[in-house]
């Protein structure tokens, strides 16, 4: 088991820690309803350095990222960030990833942790013209700071005009007066917030910098079952439940990061899978009936038929109500439709609905 530079003062805290892709990691600290709410209505922070991060550099950067990613990297700019996926051969995907422009030849990726070994072959394998690659992942610590008032609980410790700063953009300053932070629009809670990435050797001065800045703010560190739930709430796709090596990025609703205006790793099959149509698509739903879905349970028809199956779910903490996401047939992806969650043997009556479910 792996350890962040922050295990000890989660330890400390007395959070509930769990193995989670290779590391050690803290669920919980105070009970998972109470740090959901914090985030939707104040401001958390969640260790979340177990990520990978890559750094590629050189003449022909952009081309291998284009070559491997399905989004359009082109339209990226210097200090811009964009989602995308890493496709496989097979019609399925590698992982998902983040992609940040520092300048016109470098580029860090953000991957997903349990999948750092498996992108980085993916990718070199690709890499026959000299992109330079770093992996920075062992190195780099990186926190969610979350919520809607995380801009003005950081604001105290950096140069950087936090409110400003768009969606998906990313500034490289001084924080807590450590030089080189990157300071990222980011994050997967649908709160808003800043992910900001740094050296493991200032780890533990800046969690303590950020948190008593964040005092008059409510502050609280935030464990991984609530990072769960908040994006659940939002829709978003947690790789490994929602999609993985067998779904097409199509099936999973990301179409909007797939771009045919350039080829890439299986765009091919991909865009004739598009003109086809999909035989499956990922859709949300919330229950009728009382019940709580869980990952892998069967979805079935009125007759009992099976039609798919829960990837992810949980009761809802802001809705007070049960709620998932799962593969059905097309034929019952059109929101409104009446699916039903087969929960020990029982019919539990659902519908489907469009994310985001917290709005």
């Amino acid at each position: 088991m792996k350890n962040t530079a922050l295990t000890g003062v989660h330890t400390a805290l007395g959070a509930k820690m769990v193995p989670f892709a290779g590391y050690n990691m803290p669920v919980q600290y105070t009970g998972i309803n109470a740090e959901h709410e914090t985030v939707r209505k104040g401001v958390g922070v969640f260790d979340v350095s177990h990520m990978g991060e890559f750094i590629l550099k050189g003449e022909n950067a952009l081309a291998l990222i284009q070559k491997v990613t399905s989004n359009d990297a082109s339209k990226l700019y210097d200090g811009k960030v964009q989602y995308s996926c890493l496709p496989n051969e097979d019609g399925g995907i590698v992982d998902d990833l983040l992609v940040y422009r520092i300048d016109e030849k470098t580029y860090m990726l953000v991957v997903n942790a349990s999948n750092i070994e498996k992108d980085w072959n993916w990718i070199s394998k690709y890499n026959t013209d000299g992109v330079e690659m770093k992996d920075i992942s062992d190195r780099t610590s990186l926190l969610a700071i979350q919520g809607p008032k995380a801009a003005e609980a950081l604001q105290s410790l950096t140069d950087i005009d936090l409110a400003s700063m768009e969606y998906y953009t990313f500034k490289k300053g001084t924080f807590a007066g450590i030089n080189n932070v990157v300071v990222s629009a980011t994050g997967y809670t649908g709160a808003g917030g800043f992910e900001i990435y740094f050296d493991n050797e200032h780890a533990e001065f800046i969690w303590d910098a950020v948190f008593k800045a964040g005092e008059p703010f409510g502050i609280k560190p935030i464990g991984l079952a609530a990072r769960d739930t908040l994006r659940l709430e939002m829709g978003f796709c947690l790789y490994g439940n929602d999609i993985d090596d067998t779904t097409s990025p199509l099936e999973a609703g990301l179409g909007w990061v797939t771009k045919f205006s350039k080829e890439f790793t299986n765009s091919e099959a991909l865009q004739a899978q598009k003109q086809a149509g999909v035989s499956q698509k990922l859709v949300g739903f919330e229950m009728i009936d009382r019940g709580i879905p869980r990952h892998d349970y069967t979805i079935v028809d009125a007759e009992g038929n099976n039609i798919g199956r829960v990837t992810s779910g949980t009761q809802s903490p802001s809705l007070q109500k049960a709620i998932g996401l799962g593969y059905v047939k097309n034929e019952f992806a059109k929101e409104g439709s009446e699916i039903y969650i087969s929960i020990r043997d029982n019919k539990v009556k659902a519908k489907v609905v469009k994310p985001p479910f917290y709005k």
